[in-house]
């Protein structure tokens, strides 16, 4: 079969071939992925595959998790018993001072705390690892070294 550009053809290209990457049959057919893009070279290996960068996103990722999952746990559970058993949450603890309202009140110094033990733990644990990396990477800054 020819494909004609003449004028009364109603195509003025060839269609696409059914099995070309631009052309699915059928829906459910997955398109081809497109080619990788290359990637930028640089005369300075990147400092990822450092096995301490990977412990400390590691451990920067699961002190953010605790310390706000602490907060917000805490919030959440003042919710559920607020909402689910509001007998208990009205009962008095002391003159006037009822179960809730105390309750309200701790979750400004649960967060505090949970503040405090992120910062301290990044101080003692992570901080020392930033630094022991951030040293290196100025040192081999400074004497234009290429990593292998």
């Amino acid at each position: 079969m020819s494909y004609d550009t003449s004028p009364s053809y109603p195509y003025p290209e060839r269609p696409p071939h059914p099995a070309s990457p631009s052309h699915a049959t059928y829906p459910w057919q997955p398109a081809e992925p497109p080619e990788p893009s290359p990637r930028p070279t640089s005369h300075h290996a990147p400092l990822g595959h450092h096995s301490d960068l990977r412990v400390l996103r590691g451990a920067y990722r699961r002190q953010r998790r605790v310390a706000t999952l602490t907060a917000l746990g805490y919030f959440t559970l003042f919710l559920v018993l607020s909402a689910s058993v509001p007998s208990v949450m009205t009962k008095t603890v002391t003159d006037g001072l009822p179960t809730g309202l105390l309750l309200a009140l701790i979750q400004l110094p649960v967060t505090w705390l949970a503040v405090v033990v992120y910062e301290h733990t990044a101080r003692r644990h992570l901080d020392p690892v930033a630094d022991r990396i951030r040293r290196q990477s100025e040192l081999d800054a400074r004497r234009g070294a290429v990593r292998p």
